[in-house]
C-alpha cells in the first residue's frame, strides 16, 4: 500500500510579498514575530517587508547559518516577550527551519530532542500550536513545504522534528526576493533543490506523484541554475529555480537517502558550520554511483534528463558553477569523517537511500570525495 499526502497551501507568484500582511490576518494572527538572519538585514529586505505592515511587527535576527536549540529558546523568548500569536520564517531553509522549532515550542514543552525523528517524536506533536507563514528568499532547502525542521539539538546532533503538524501554514513563494542572492548562495541553494530532486526520485517507496514532481523539479532545475548563477536577474531563471525548490520539498515527503544522512552530521560540525547545500553538491556524484545498481531504470531515466552520465554530469555542473570538489578543502579532517560514518546510520535519511550502506561504505564515500 501506497499512503500519499501533499501538503500545504502555497502562494507561488512574484511580487506575493505584498500579500503576506492580509494572508497574516486571515490566519487570525495580529502580532507576526518575524525570524530570519543578520544578512538578510543588511540588505535592507526586512525593512522592506516589515514596511508592508499598518504596525511594525515584532523581529528576531539571531537566526544561524544551522539553526541550533540555543537560537530556538531566544527567538522564542522574543516571540513571548513581544505578545505575538504568529510567526513568519523569513529567509532561508535555516530561517523558516528555527521558525518551525519555535512555533513546535509555543505548544510544546523543551528540550528539542524528544520531539526529533530518531527518538519516536512524531507521536508527541500536536496541532496546538500558533499559525505560521514560510516566506523563502533562496531557492534551495523547500523548506516552505516541508513537515520536518532540521536542527542541532542541545546535545550537539543535527536531527529532524518530522510531523505533518510541522507543515507551515502558507508558503509565500516569491521569486522577486531571490533576485539579490550571490552567484555562491545561488549555485549552493541550487544544487540542494536538485539533489532533493535526484534523492526522493532514487528512493525507494512507492510514490508515483512524489517521483513525477521530482521528475520535473529536475528538469526546471538543471535547465536553469546555470543562468540563475550568471545572472542574479534573469527572472525566468529565478522562477524556475524556486519551482525546483517548492517541488523538491514536494517530493522528499517520499524519503531522500545517503547525501542528506552524511550533510546533516556533517553540518552539526560547529567549528566549521558547513553551507549545507555546498554539501549536497559536494557528495551527490559519489552517492549517484554508489546507488547506480539498486535504482534500475531510473538510471537511465536521469541520464535521459542530464544528457549523460548522471555522476559525472553533476560533477561537472557544480565545478561549472564554482562549488568546491571535495570535503577537505571544506576543513573536514580524517577524525570528522569517522565520526560522520557512524552518525549517518543514526539520521533518519540513512532507511530511504535504495542501497542500504554500511558504515564503512560511508566511509568509503567520504573519503571518495575527500
Amino acid at each position: 500500500m501506497a499512503t500519499i499526502s501533499y501538503l500545504t497551501r502555497i502562494e507561488f507568484d512574484e511580487g506575493a510579498v505584498s500579500r503576506l500582511p492580509a494572508l497574516l490576518e486571515g490566519l487570525g494572527v495580529k502580532r507576526p514575530l518575524l525570524v530570519t538572519d543578520r544578512g538578510l538585514v543588511a540588505t535592507g529586505m526586512i525593512e522592506r517587508i516589515a514596511g508592508l505592515f499598518a504596525e511594525r511587527p515584532a523581529i528576531f535576527d539571531g537566526t544561524p547559518a544551522n539553526p541550533t536549540e540555543e537560537a530556538t529558546l531566544q527567538a522564542l523568548a522574543r516571540y513571548r516577550e513581544a505578545g505575538c500569536d504568529g510567526l513568519v520564517g523569513l529567509g532561508g531553509g535555516s530561517s523558516i527551519d528555527l521558525a518551525k522549532a519555535v512555533r513546535l515550542l509555543t505548544g510544546h514543552e523543551g528540550p528539542l530532542a524528544q520531539y526529533t525523528l530518531v527518538a519516536g517524536g512524531v507521536s508527541r506533536i500536536h496541532g496546538g500550536i500558533c499559525p505560521m507563514i514560510a516566506v523563502p528568499t533562496t531557492s534551495g532547502t523547500g523548506s516552505e513545504v516541508g513537515r520536518a525542521a532540521v536542527i542541532i539539538t542541545a546535545e550537539g546532533r543535527k536531527l529532524g522534528i518530522i510531523s505533518p503538524f510541522m507543515l507551515p501554514s502558507i508558503a509565500l513563494c516569491d521569486p522577486e526576493l531571490t533576485y539579490g542572492l550571490p552567484p555562491h548562495l545561488t549555485a549552493a541553494t541550487g544544487m540542494d533543490a536538485i539533489s532533493h530532486c535526484l534523492e526522493t526520485y532514487m528512493a525507494p517507496s512507492v510514490n508515483p506523484p512524489a517521483d513525477a514532481i521530482a521528475i520535473d523539479g529536475l528538469k526546471r532545475g538543471f535547465g536553469a541554475i546555470r543562468a540563475a548563477v550568471a545572472d542574479g536577474a534573469d527572472r525566468k531563471a529565478r522562477w524556475e529555480m524556486m519551482m525546483c525548490a517548492l517541488e523538491g520539498a514536494m517530493a522528499f515527503q517520499k524519503g531522500l537517502g545517503a547525501v542528506h544522512a552524511l550533510t546533516h552530521p556533517l553540518g552539526a560540525i560547529r567549528e566549521l558550520n558547513l553551507h549545507h547545500g555546498t554539501l549536497n553538491a559536494v557528495l551527490t556524484p559519489a552517492v549517484l554511483r554508489f546507488n547506480r545498481g539498486a535504482i534500475g531504470g531510473k538510471w537511465d531515466v536521469l541520464a535521459g534528463i542530464l544528457g549523460g552520465d548522471p555522476a559525472e554530469v553533476v560533477a561537472t555542473l557544480c565545478r561549472d558553477i564554482g562549488l568546491p570538489s571535495g570535503l577537505r578543502a571544506m576543513g573536514v579532517t580524517e577524525a570528522m569523517m569517522e565520526q560522520v560514518s557512524g552518525e549517518a546510520l543514526k539520521d533518519h535519511c540513512h532507511a530511504t537511500n535504495p542501497r542500504l550502506a554500511t558504515r564503512e561504505e560511508y566511509l568509503e564515500l567520504l573519503h571518495e570525495l575527500a
